[in-house]
């Protein structure tokens, strides 16, 4: 059961992570859109709008059948059309009144107006004249593109996410409350949530975005860890606790200033290049570490990433640029690199290194 269960948590993240990715894609491309009936009794109200596109067919011509299908595949293109059909024999009155005379005809209409007109069974052609009117219409937005964008910005809100009933101060049922209690065993106090009371669209709709029926709903990095049981067994197993050490941003930006500091045993954090240092101290610094005869060293350009810039002070608790660290050390900054020249430990520390 175990198995199965995280086995499941891995698929639901992985489909979490398909939604992340193609959150975007309307779900309804691939449903069929409707094309109205015309009949005299609506006539006025369906070419009264911006544009609209109606057949005028024959269930004993097949090029009209043809043609039905092509506005089948036109309604799924263009959403922001009204797309119909009529009878042009039964329709008579209709026929005559906007001179239709054979069939196939389809008539474009904008405002109750006719504005262009194919006639016969030319697929390209009507293609071509539904696509230059429906440019200049507005895009309608679809509803459930729109559901989705607004879950995957609520599940990316923060880097941990709790879906629950009520609120962590005052969860409305047992699961949830549960779960914030889970979470705070683990020291996750600060996260963010959401009351899917509050919300029934986003209740029901993160079911299906995220394939999870139950609530509460846990996401980690924007995706899906899953409900309570999982939680509770990636929690026993240590899994969870090292997801969120992994989702912590501070523990992130730690891992790349050590991965930074180590990839090159004497590294050099400045403003610039060795090449072309972008002020004084650098440029000291880097002539410096030339006359103990350190000329292909590792250096790091930290006007290119303030996140570096600033989360480095910190890491190495130094305020100030540039920073020498030798074998993943930290030696200081230019007066303290000076001083060690002069006192011919610098040197010393650099041959030892490279010996060692």
């Amino acid at each position: 059961t175990t198995n199965n269960k995280q086995q499941q948590s891995t698929n639901h993240k992985q489909l979490t992570t398909n939604n992340k990715q193609h959150h975007q894609l309307s779900t309804t491309k691939n449903n069929k859109m409707s094309v109205e009936n015309l009949t005299s009794a609506n006539v006025d109200t369906l070419v009264g709008g911006p544009l609209t596109v109606v057949h005028f067919w024959a269930d004993w011509a097949p090029q009209c059948q043809q043609m039905n299908e092509v506005l089948v595949e036109l309604a799924k293109k263009h959403a922001n059309a009204t797309f119909a059909r009529v009878e042009a024999e039964a329709e008579a009155d209709i026929s005559v009144k906007y001179n239709v005379g054979s069939v196939p005809t389809i008539l474009l209409f904008s405002n109750g107006k006719v504005v262009d007109r194919v006639e016969g069974a030319n697929v390209l052609e009507l293609t071509k004249k539904v696509e230059s009117h429906a440019a200049s219409l507005p895009e309608v937005e679809d509803p459930q593109k729109a559901l989705n964008d607004k879950l995957y910005k609520l599940i990316n809100s923060s880097t941990v996410v709790l879906f629950m009933k009520g609120s962590p101060e005052e969860p409305k049922c047992g699961f949830s409350r549960r779960m914030v209690e889970l979470l705070q065993s683990v020291g996750i106090s600060n996260f963010g949530h959401f009351n899917i009371l509050s919300d029934n669209e986003v209740r029901q709709g993160l079911k299906t975005y995220s394939d999870w029926p139950t609530y509460p709903q846990l996401y980690i990095n924007g995706e899906l860890v899953g409900g309570l049981d999982i939680a509770k067994e990636m929690k026993e197993s240590g899994e969870l606790q090292t997801m969120l050490k992994e989702a912590d941003p501070q523990e992130a930006l730690n891992k790349k200033l050590k991965t930074l500091i180590e990839s090159n045993r004497v590294m050099l954090f400045m403003k610039g290049s060795p090449e072309e240092p972008k002020c004084g101290f650098s440029r000291r610094m880097v002539e410096l570490l030339h006359e103990v005869g350190a000329t292909n060293f590792g250096h790091f350009n930290i006007l290119v990433d303030d996140e570096v810039r600033q989360g480095l002070k910190t890491y190495s608790d130094w305020p100030t640029f540039p920073q020498l660290y030798i074998n993943g050390e930290l030696v200081g900054g230019l007066d303290i690199a000076k001083e060690l020249k002069e006192s011919g430990e610098l040197q010393n520390m650099m041959t030892t290194k490279e010996d060692a």
